[in-house]
């Protein structure tokens, strides 16, 4: 048996106490958590946005009723003095009437565009309701997830205490020199030290080892290393 298999053993601990570590710091450093927290909070504040262009097209669709209204009653009055006796002058009664006529135009004017501003406001108001209804989702996202956050950081912490014990007891069956080489070895190739050899592959950096090289590393008594990436082989 290969002296240095309790390596395999060793670095796959590794890798889980590493994976168990990134994961720890990305829940204590919240970024899932801030994330769905921004995108609330964009909601949010695309909701308000809506919310304002109500409340303006409101104040518009107030001022042109009152206009429309005023409009109406000037027009109203004026038929009324053609009418009511009070005026006998021909010229003066055909200005009224041109009066009345420019007073239905702009109250015409008036309509129309009060009109296009309720149909824009009936499609604002969709959007704010889809708007509510992706913020309200979204914060209940954000709450769902500060409350996962929380558990899962709880069940990380158990995993690594145990990953941690079992590393603890399978380095203390390794050479302390060969331990010494793998840590090194670790620290240079991104967390792996040692990888096993399958089929002439280093499974470290995946290279066909070459013949003469698979030959001398049956030869080798001490430890063997890839001819390409250096980390620990394990036959």
């Amino acid at each position: 048996m290969d002296p240095a298999r309790p390596l395999l053993d060793l670095q796959a601990a590794d890798l889980a106490i590493d994976r168990l570590e990134a994961r720890r710091r990305a829940l204590e450093g919240g970024g899932e958590l801030a994330a769905a927290r921004a995108a609330a909070d964009a909601a949010e504040g695309e909701l308000g946005e809506l919310r304002l262009q109500l409340d303006a097209l409101d104040r518009d669709a107030s001022r042109l009723e009152h206009e429309i209204d005023t409009i109406a009653q000037k027009a109203a009055a004026e038929e009324r003095r053609m009418y009511d006796g009070t005026v006998a002058n021909a010229k003066e009664l055909e200005s009224m009437r041109h009066e009345v006529e420019n007073l239905r135009r702009r109250a015409t004017d008036r309509e129309d565009e009060l009109l296009a501003l309720m149909e824009r406001r009936e499609a604002v108001e969709k959007e704010a309701a889809a708007a509510e209804g992706r913020s309200s989702e979204l914060r209940a996202t954000a709450e769902r997830i500060g409350g996962e956050a929380v558990e899962e950081l709880a069940t990380v912490e158990r995993d690594l205490a145990t990953r941690r014990a079992e590393r603890d007891t399978i380095a203390a069956g390794i050479d302390a020199e060969l331990l010494d080489l793998y840590e090194d070895l670790r620290r240079q190739k991104k967390g792996v030290g040692a990888a096993a050899l399958i089929d002439g592959v280093c499974q470290g950096c995946h290279e066909q080892l070459s013949a003469v090289e698979l030959d001398r590393l049956k030869r080798t008594d001490g430890v063997k290393r890839c001819e390409y990436c250096r980390r620990i082989l394990v036959t």
